[in-house]
C-alpha cells in the first residue's frame, strides 16, 4: 500500500513537471516501454520477451493503464554448471502508465506477438478535435 501510494506521488509529480513514469517495481524483472501518440490514438509498446500472453495481466482505470504479468524462470536443473555471469531477470513485475482522460475505454485493443504487446487507446472525438497545431514564428 506504501508503494503504491509512493507511485502515486511520484506519479503527479512527473505529471507535473513533464518527466517520465517510475515503474512499480515488485520482483527483478522490469520490461521496456514505449509510449507513442499520433491524431488518432495513444500506442503503449512493451517488451516482454519469453513470457506468453496468459501471464500478462492488463487492467484500465479512468487514467491509468497498468500492466501486470510475472516472467518465470524456466525449471531446469544442471548439476556440474558453474555461473559466473547472468543478465537474464525474472520475477513479477508492474507498471503503471498515467493517461489523459479523453480515451475511448470501449475501443481500447490489445495484441501480443513475437514477445511484445502492444496496446492501442484511441482518443475521443472530443480530444481528436481539439488538437491544435500551433506554429512557431521566428523574430
Amino acid at each position: 500500500m506504501m508503494q503504491r501510494e509512493m507511485n502515486r506521488v511520484f506519479d503527479t509529480f512527473n505529471r507535473t513537471w513533464g518527466l517520465g513514469t517510475f515503474p512499480e517495481v515488485t520482483g527483478s524483472f522490469m520490461p521496456r516501454l514505449d509510449v507513442t501518440e499520433d491524431e488518432k490514438a495513444f500506442t503503449i509498446t512493451a517488451e516482454l520477451p519469453g513470457m506468453s500472453e496468459k501471464e500478462i495481466e492488463l487492467s484500465l482505470s479512468a487514467d491509468t493503464l497498468t500492466i501486470r504479468g510475472e516472467k518465470k524462470e524456466e525449471a531446469k536443473e544442471e548439476q556440474g554448471k558453474n555461473y559466473y555471469y547472468s543478465e537474464r531477470s525474472y520475477g513479477t513485475f508492474m507498471r503503471t502508465i498515467p493517461l489523459p482522460s479523453q480515451i475511448e475505454t470501449d475501443k481500447v485493443s490489445a495484441s501480443f506477438k513475437k514477445g511484445v504487446l502492444t496496446v492501442t487507446l484511441p482518443k475521443t472525438a472530443s480530444a481528436v478535435e481539439t488538437a491544435k497545431k500551433i506554429t512557431v514564428k521566428t523574430g
